[in-house]
């Protein structure tokens, strides 16, 4: 059984994708009010056939990252799901399960309704293509796809919303659906941070490792006493966006006690990545995040006071006032 990462501050319910909508749209300015590619509630069907066509032509916005002008659907869709690459990029291979980065248009192949795109809002999309995560349609078009493609491709109801539709979206169970999508990046459990290192000169302060090949970095504490504020330092400097206090980010991270240097909690052990809104974690994650660079490991020592205090999770083995120390590798945000 995976066990869920300790960090979440609230109920795990509030952080976990239910039904259509942005995933992360409480935590986004961003977000849309209409329906992101999140799975519906049930998505259990068979796996699709692929086929080439029928898909309708992009008349405007033909590069890469550009919106698109998507035409009307011409005839009968496809019973099965129709797949192009319009784009052939050459950056790695998405992986079932793998989060991706990917700006997109949806619409409705009989109107040619867009019922969501990420290009107005200037946000890219950043989702796992994991069952019960996405529409299933998104799974079987996007598997295998190299970052830098632009993908065209129409969903049948059975591997998109299903007979219910989505009535926010003005989707019905009888619609096929057409997406471009424009992947930017995939990230695994093999990702790391990408940048520079930086010095790490306080003898007061642990060390972090630098290594970037998806193995977890060491951490050493130093025999000192603890600090008492909060301590987010940069141990390798990305080159990304600065995180803002309401973005949702994509981490790698490790977690152990100050006192006695023990591992309390790992995306490494769990060979799984994790993504959550910065206002949904200990404050001292929240504030240690705050204003750094995607791209980058950051040290954070996490005083008791913007950590758990004297309520710690149930059985979390996190002691109360505990002084919490984390490497952290931001990998992406939205």
């Amino acid at each position: 059984m995976r066990r869920r990462s300790l960090l979440i501050a609230v109920p795990a319910g509030l952080v976990t994708l239910a039904g259509c909508g942005d995933d992360k749209k409480s935590d986004s300015s961003k977000a849309s009010d209409s329906a992101s590619p999140s799975a519906p509630a049930t998505s259990a069907a068979p796996p699709p056939k692929i086929v080439d066509g029928p898909l309708p032509a992009i008349s405007a916005g033909a590069k890469f990252g550009e919106k698109p002008t998507v035409a009307k659907g011409a005839g009968d869709p496809s019973k099965n799901l129709a797949v192009k690459t319009v784009i052939a990029g050459a950056g790695k291979s998405v992986a079932e399960n793998d989060y991706i980065q990917a700006h997109y248009l949806g619409q409705v192949w009989d109107t040619a309704k867009v019922f969501d795109n990420s290009y107005d809002r200037k946000t890219p999309l950043l989702i796992q293509l994991a069952q019960g995560s996405i529409i299933d349609g998104w799974r079987y078009a996007l598997a295998g796809k190299k970052v830098g493609s632009r993908v065209m491709f129409s969903v049948p109801p059975t591997w998109g919303y299903g007979k219910e539709g989505n009535s926010q979206a003005g989707i019905k169970g009888t619609d096929t659906l057409v997406f471009v999508a424009d992947i930017q990046d995939t990230f695994n459990a093999s990702s790391s941070a990408k940048g520079t290192d930086t010095p790490q000169n306080d003898a007061d302060l642990p060390k972090v490792g630098t290594n970037t090949d998806g193995k977890a970095p060491a951490i050493d504490i130093p025999k000192k006493d603890a600090p008492t504020k909060l301590v987010a330092n940069y141990v390798i400097e990305g080159d990304g966006d600065e995180v803002a206090a309401k973005d949702t980010v994509l981490v790698q991270y490790k977690g152990v006690f100050w006192d006695n240097g023990k591992e309390f909690d790992s995306t490494y052990g769990r060979k799984a990545l994790t993504s959550f809104g910065l206002q949904q974690v200990v404050k001292g994650w929240g504030q240690g995040l705050t204003g750094k660079k995607v791209g980058s490991r950051v040290l954070i020592v996490v005083p008791p006071k913007l950590g758990y205090g004297d309520n710690p999770p149930a059985g979390s083995g996190i002691k109360k006032d505990s002084v919490l120390v984390f490497t952290v590798d931001i990998l992406a945000k939205m």
